[in-house]
Parts: C-alpha cells; structure tokens; sequence
C-alpha cells in the first residue's frame, strides 16, 4: 500500500513587531515607578532642599531687627533676598539625590539581574537607555521645578513679613529659579552615566559625589587652569546663574551664556554616554 503525502499548509510565521520608542518610554516610565522608593526618595529629597532654603530664610527673618541699619541697607541693596531663594547648601543635597537616583536607576537593574531580561527582549540597547534617560530627564525636570518654586515661593513668603521679599519679576529671580530647576535633571543624567560605566551601586553613588561634589570643592579660581576645569562644573555653573547682587570681582570671570552651555553639554554628554556604554558591553 502506498501512502498519500498530503501537503500540510504552513501559515504565514508569525514575527513579532519591534517595539516602538513609545511603547519603550512607557514601560519605562512604568519600572519607575512601580518602586514605592522613587516616590519616597522625591519627596525626602524635596522636603530636605525646601527645609534648608526656607531655614536661611527665618534665620535673616528672626534676627531682622537685631541687624544694624547698615547692615539692613546692604541686605536690600545687594537683592539678598534672592541668596535665600535657593541656598549653596540646599543646591548640594539637590545634586547628591538627583545624581544618586540617576544612578540607582541605571544599576539597580544591573544589582538585580533584571537587565539580562530587558536586555532580552529588547535587542535594541541604544534605544532602551534612550528612554530611560528620557523618562529620568522629564521626572528630574518636573522635581526640580517643583523644588525651586516652592524654595522661591516659601522663602519670599517668609522675607515679606519683614518687607523684604522679592517678587519672581524681580532682576535675576526667573534665572535663579530656573537655574536651580534644571540643576536636577542635568545631574541626574550625569548619575546615570556613571552608573551606566560603573554598573555597581556602591562604586557609581561615590562616583557621582566625586565627580559632581569633591571635584568642584577642590577646584579653586586662583589659576587659570583650576578656574576652567571649576567652571566646567555643574555647580560652578549653578553658583554663576544664581549669584545675585553686584558682580563680584574675579580673576577669572565667566559670563552667565558659558554657565548655560556647561548645563546642555553636561546633559548631551550624559545622556550620549549612558546610551552607547550598553552597546558593546556584556550585561
């Protein structure tokens, strides 16, 4: 007996489409915030910049009338009231949680071996750190902006009682308030960078401090070179957009423009480093 050989018709394979940078924006935005710690980190992060803002504040409120009347003058002449506004030491703790989440969010993946199955599913490495940067720039954003206009409103707020607050049409507070906004995204970005070439989470939060902290406060304006590489830093170029008052005297001195540039070359350069590290690394 023979036996009949009936061709067994084969669909069309089925191929999976390759998933839009949409769909990897939002599934991204979603890891995010599926930690319960992102939220948490935001708001102790910004409880902490708005308390050390608004603490200068009450201090020059509650020691207003011991002042001198020189001492008065000099205060209003000099728009100090904008110095409170948002505060040196308040700009550190903003760069140290920014930059440690930026971070966080590239090697806690890496910490918990989630990057292979992300990595996985998606073969398209560039275009998945692609929207991780993107979706820590926007939320960074959006947290500095918050933690600046409170720090603006609430100081002022405080001054005014004494009559000596500032409006935000005043001379100088908008650059300051931006200034102080975009500090976070743009050291955000440089954590990720870090993380992205440190892949470990202790080594990549101590490198974000030494780079984005200790460096800066070693750097000096005494020497041509020390003055160069200082300005080329975040927090010299927050330090320069948000000095208000008269120009102090430099010998070294440096023009707002040069202090936004090392803001978007910072963000470029993070985010052009946190994109191409993953490209040819194994995970």
């Amino acid at each position: 007996m023979t036996t009949l050989d009936v061709p067994v018709a084969s669909g069309p394979s089925v191929v999976e489409p390759r998933a839009r940078f949409r769909d990897l924006v939002g599934s991204e935005w979603l890891k995010l915030w599926s930690l319960r710690s992102t939220g948490w980190s935001l708001l102790l992060g910004a409880l902490a910049v708005v308390a050390f803002n608004l603490g200068t504040a009450w201090d020059h409120y509650r020691y207003w009338l011991q002042y001198d009347a020189e001492s008065r003058a000099e205060f209003v002449a000099n728009d100090m009231a904008l110095w409170d506004a948002f505060t040196y030491n308040a700009a550190l703790v903003l760069i140290l949680a920014s930059a440690a989440m930026g971070a966080v969010t590239v090697v806690g993946e890496y910490g918990s071996g989630l990057i292979r199955t992300t990595f996985t599913a998606v073969p398209a490495r560039s275009a998945l750190m692609a929207a991780k940067v993107l979706v820590v720039t926007v939320v960074q954003a959006l947290f500095g902006a918050v933690v600046a206009g409170a720090s603006f409103w609430s100081t002022q707020a405080v001054l005014s009682t004494r009559g000596i607050g500032l409006p935000i049409t005043h001379p100088g507070a908008p650059r300051i308030v931006v200034a102080s906004a975009l500090l976070a995204p743009v050291c955000a970005v440089a954590g990720m960078a870090v993380g992205a070439l440190l892949r470990k989470s202790a080594i990549s939060i101590v490198g974000t401090f030494v780079l984005l902290l200790l460096l800066p406060a070693v750097l000096t304006d005494r020497r041509h070179l020390s003055a160069v590489l200082a300005h080329a830093t975040p927090l010299h170029a927050w330090q320069r957009l948000a000095d208000a008052g008269p120009p102090a005297e430099e010998l070294f001195p440096w023009s707002a423009g040069g202090a936004w540039l090392v803001y978007v070359l910072w963000a470029l350069g993070g985010a052009v480093v946190t994109v191409l590290a993953v490209r040819h690394r194994d995970q």
